[in-house]
């Protein structure tokens, strides 16, 4: 009889260390996750910025290349790339030719 008390409180002890030691595990690892989850929060939010940075520009894209399929684009562009004028349009120089 003593045998089998002292057997079953030995048990108890060796579960009792396998319990805590896995309750140590499982702790350890929830603190990895959460600072894991914290930085994809973060990563998240980062490149949810960068997509709204990246819409906004594609609408300013869109909306220059309706610009540039204006007649107002196309005039200004030989003005100023080709120096070309209209038939009746003055052009003043500087004296430094600008």
């Amino acid at each position: 009889m003593y045998r089998r008390v002292r057997h079953s409180r030995l048990s108890v002890f060796a579960i009792l260390i396998i319990v805590g030691l896995l309750l140590t595990v499982i702790s350890v690892d929830s603190k990895s996750l959460m600072e894991k989850e914290r930085a994809l929060k973060e990563k998240e939010a980062q490149l949810t910025l960068q997509l709204e940075s990246e819409q906004a520009r594609t609408e300013e894209l869109e909306e220059f290349e309706k610009y540039t399929k204006t007649k107002k684009y196309a005039e200004e562009m030989a003005k100023k790339k080709l120096g070309l004028v209209h038939e009746n349009e003055i052009v003043f120089k500087t004296e430094d030719g600008k």
